[in-house]
């Protein structure tokens, strides 16, 4: 009888685990920081350089009433302590609107340290009073001008009633220019009764009611009058259901007649 002996088995043993750090690509890395350290430095030197002060303003425009150092210098008072980035360029602008006959402003950032400013100065279509200047929008710009070019016609009328005159001197004064004929002065009174003198040196009563129709009677009839005998009249008067008085001037004194010569239409 056979008998087997149990053979010893050796158990293979697994060699122990190492563990290691993963592979780190350092050369990449390194570049990547380097071009985000250097992209920080460039965008640190463009805020620097954008928040320095304004140190140039330039002015542009045709300039005859507005001098362009008092705009430099109220856009450097303006932007004082600004850097190109931070200045209000809406203050700016509300700056330069203060100088005496400024009427535009545009205000523009001129890279890097810089104010580019372009003007347009108001333009005089007539006198509001004894020292006022309305422009061709019929805002008043000016209070106490102390110069008002003499070709200007006057214009006077209630506080408010600036734009109301303006207008309606435009609309005469377009109609009386092909009769040869130019208004130096307009008035509205009080009662809003309308009342023009022609450069012939004859005065033109409207009143308060019809004054389209009255004037354009007026234009029709009475001017041709006026043109031939300015130097006999001192005024129509168009406040007539059916005509217009004429007021002559008496001789040596220029003043009218009492009475004057009514005309039908």
């Amino acid at each position: 009888m056979f008998s087997v002996r149990p053979q010893n088995r050796r158990r293979k043993l697994k060699p122990p685990q190492r563990w290691s750090l993963p592979s780190v690509p350092w050369i990449a890395l390194g570049r990547w920081a380097l071009g985000l350290g250097g992209l920080a430095a460039v965008l640190l030197l463009i805020t620097w350089a954008l928040n320095q002060p304004i140190t140039t303003v330039s002015v542009a425009g045709r300039f005859e009433r507005v001098a362009p150092l008092d705009v430099e210098r109220a856009v450097k008072q303006s932007a004082a302590g600004k850097g190109l980035v931070s200045v209000d360029l809406a203050k700016v602008r509300a700056a330069v609107r203060t100088l005496p006959w400024v009427d535009t402003v545009s205000v523009q950032r001129d890279w890097p340290r810089g104010l580019a400013v372009s003007i347009g100065e108001q333009v005089a279509a007539a006198r509001w009073g004894e020292h006022g200047l309305l422009n061709t929008r019929g805002d008043l710009f000016a209070n106490d001008a102390t110069h008002i070019p003499p070709e200007l016609p006057r214009l006077s009328g209630p506080d408010g009633s600036q734009a109301v005159v303006v207008q309606r001197y435009i609309t005469m004064r377009d109609r009386l220019v092909e009769l040869g004929m130019r208004i130096t002065a307009l008035r509205l009174d009080a009662r809003g009764a309308w009342e023009l003198d022609l450069d012939n040196g004859v005065t033109v009563r409207l009143g308060r009611q019809q004054l389209d129709e009255r004037f354009n009677t007026f234009v029709a009839t009475a001017a041709r009058i006026v043109a031939q005998r300015a130097t006999d009249i001192a005024y129509i008067d168009m406040r007539y259901a059916n005509g217009f008085a004429i007021g002559w001037r008496s001789a040596g004194t220029g003043a009218a007649k009492n009475g004057g010569e009514t005309r039908n239409v």
